[in-house]
């Protein structure tokens, strides 16, 4: 129940984050979406935006009524965690993290010595990485079943393109794409300010906060910072698409993945301020240039009308059709359409829908895979939805669907469903990929 209010105060206070800004005069269809997460029902169709936006509005009234109902029945640490802290001297200030915000794998929490397995799996990727000459497609194979946390920083660069395979280029390849890193900063970050980036800029300034608002490493004022220069160099680097809402979330799992080669602690309350200043300066640019790797793959996402998420939602709806009908005819019925909830999965890469581990871990996969994140995603998409089969063809109305779809209970996901996840979606992959047609009316 704490952590329901606590969602629903988060609400709350973005509503009044927006009557602040002073931001309802224009508040329509797509105003609404980038509150709620749900995409405009058409833009054709004023008479039908006009309904959904009501209908939107009406559900965060709802959320305010419930909020307030609850909250006397909480406590204010459950509502208001930092506040409380801050009122209790005694307490020391490590937050307890939610389960849905705790990077660490839960299945493995606990049982901190490695197992035999997993032993032997961190010899074999050091192996491979110990040659002179890393062989990419063994580390791929590798590093298909998830990443050992100790190689992962490592594993992710050479993956991504960011490090070349000849052990003896990476010094001076880290060295000169970090040098032109905080030379674009040099050159571009004044510029901010400037009439022409300020609605970018702004934009990246409100959006920053909302990052992952549970995990406390990510509401540490040095950290945000880093996350604006990051994407605002980015922003003014591609004016094909610049900043979009959603590219924020992600810039996090090549944060933390980088934390990693710096700290053993537990990165949700690791203080960066505690590393050298040469070290955080690494860490940014990594993370600069390996989310760049990833968005020039996908970058027909964030252009002008994403007609990327247009296409990979459209051929989401075709191959449903095709592996479950009766899901497919079930959300046809209660007319959800698919880029009502189906938009955030492609613009987000289902980061809002899975805890940041998940995430961490789907990304060890898309890096191993050909075109993981452009093409693969699909088919996890795919997988992801007919999991909940049961638990779609139990709500009987459109609203209890697209309660469900924009909520769905992954809180205590780990390893484990994850894997089972990605074997789903391989197996798809190899049934449809190479034949279109079966997926096709």
């Amino acid at each position: 129940p704490s952590l329901h209010a606590f969602s629903l105060q988060t609400s709350c206070s973005l509503l009044m984050e927006r009557q602040t800004e002073r931001e309802w005069p224009d508040l329509g269809p797509a105003a609404l979406y980038t509150f709620s997460g749900c995409p405009p029902l058409s833009s054709t169709s004023a008479a039908g935006n006009k309904l959904y936006s009501a209908l939107l509005l009406s559900v965060m009234g709802v959320c305010i009524f419930v909020c307030v109902c609850c909250s006397q029945y909480l406590s204010p640490l459950s509502v208001y965690p930092d506040t409380s802290l801050h009122r209790q001297q005694s307490l020391p200030h490590r937050p307890t993290i939610p389960m849905v915000a705790r990077i660490a794998d839960q299945n493995t929490s606990g049982t901190p010595a490695m197992t035999e397995r997993e032993a032997s799996r961190l010899d074999k990727f050091k192996q491979v990485l110990a040659g002179p000459n890393t062989d990419l497609e063994e580390l791929r194979k590798l590093s298909w079943s998830g990443i050992p946390r100790q190689v992962r920083p490592i594993t992710w660069k050479l993956l991504s393109g960011y490090l070349p395979a000849n052990t003896e280029r990476r010094e001076s390849t880290l060295q000169r794409k970090r040098q032109e890193y905080f030379g674009f900063i040099e050159q571009y970050y004044d510029s901010r300010n400037e009439e022409h980036h300020q609605d970018t800029y702004r934009q990246i300034h409100i959006d920053i906060p909302r990052t992952n608002p549970l995990i406390p490493l990510f509401q540490q004022a040095s950290v945000q910072e880093i996350f604006e220069r990051i994407l605002f160099i980015w922003a003014i680097r591609h004016p094909a698409s610049g900043y979009v809402q959603g590219i924020n979330d992600l810039v996090t799992p090549f944060f933390v993945v980088y934390v990693f080669e710096y700290t053993k602690e537990e990165v949700e309350n690791f203080d960066v301020s505690s590393l050298q200043e040469a070290a955080l300066r690494n860490i940014e640019a990594d993370s600069f240039w390996c989310m760049s790797k990833l968005l020039d793959g996908i970058q027909d996402n964030y252009t002008f009308a994403q007609p990327g998420i247009q296409r990979k939602v459209k051929a989401l709806e075709e191959l449903v059709s095709r592996i479950d009908e009766t899901v497919h005819v079930h959300m046809q019925q209660y007319e959800v359409e698919y880029l009502q909830f189906a938009f955030r999965w492609m613009n987000n890469l289902l980061m809002r829908e899975l805890p940041l581990r998940c995430t961490i871990r789907l990304w060890d996969t898309y890096q191993a895979e050909p075109e993981g994140f452009s093409h693969f995603h699909l088919y996890v998409c795919a997988a992801f939805l007919v999991r909940w089969r049961k638990e779609i063809l139990d709500q009987r109305d459109f609203q209890g669907l697209m309660i469900l779809l924009q909520n769905l209970p992954t809180m205590h996901w780990g390893n484990e469903e994850v894997s089972v996840l990605l074997a789903e979606a391989y197996r798809l992959k190899f049934a449809f990929a190479d034949a279109p047609n079966h997926y096709k009316r």
